[in-house]
């Protein structure tokens, strides 16, 4: 088994405290109705708290049908989280897991700045490009954007 560690950061228009919220603890109301098209449903087992499960299911005609994340942890004084995509999506028989580590911070001029860091477990001598990790990343992008434009809309939500 091999790692891969990738850094990605993006900008959003949308204040740190509330893509926290949309992204971990709001994330079952937030995503079905902001990707309505993407996001069948989240089921999270029990509270979404260190340790639980979450299984995020798509709409059929889309790459994945589902995902499961195992729940690393959430800080909410400082907007970060991490998780574990442990089953389905874009492991298939290349990746073991994709370990997440997620933090939303205030930006100069208003928004936020998304900080990841990404690591890739290879089952055996597989190998992922930094070509494949781009396109996972801007698979991604179909809810990210979505709730990004979801929040921008609805100020009121995930206040």
């Amino acid at each position: 088994m091999g790692v891969v560690t990738y850094y990605y950061e993006s900008t959003s228009p949308v204040a740190p405290s509330r893509l926290f919220k949309a992204f971990t603890v709001e994330a079952p109301k937030v995503w079905p109705t902001a990707a309505p098209n993407a996001v069948k449903s989240i089921e999270v087992e029990a509270n979404p708290s260190s340790g639980s499960i979450v299984k995020i299911n798509f709409f059929e005609g889309l790459p994945f049908q589902y995902m499961k994340h195992q729940i690393g942890g959430h800080d909410e004084n400082n907007f970060s989280y991490s998780y574990d995509l442990i089953e389905g999506g874009p492991l298939g028989d290349k990746l073991e897991k994709i370990s997440y580590e997620n933090k939303f911070e205030a930006a100069a001029g208003g928004g936020s700045i998304c900080k990841s860091s990404m690591k890739f477990y290879t089952v055996g001598d597989n190998v992922i490009t930094e070509d494949e990790i781009k396109a996972l990343i801007k698979g991604s992008e179909g809810v990210y954007k979505p709730v990004e434009a979801y929040l921008l809309a609805n100020p009121e939500s995930c206040n």
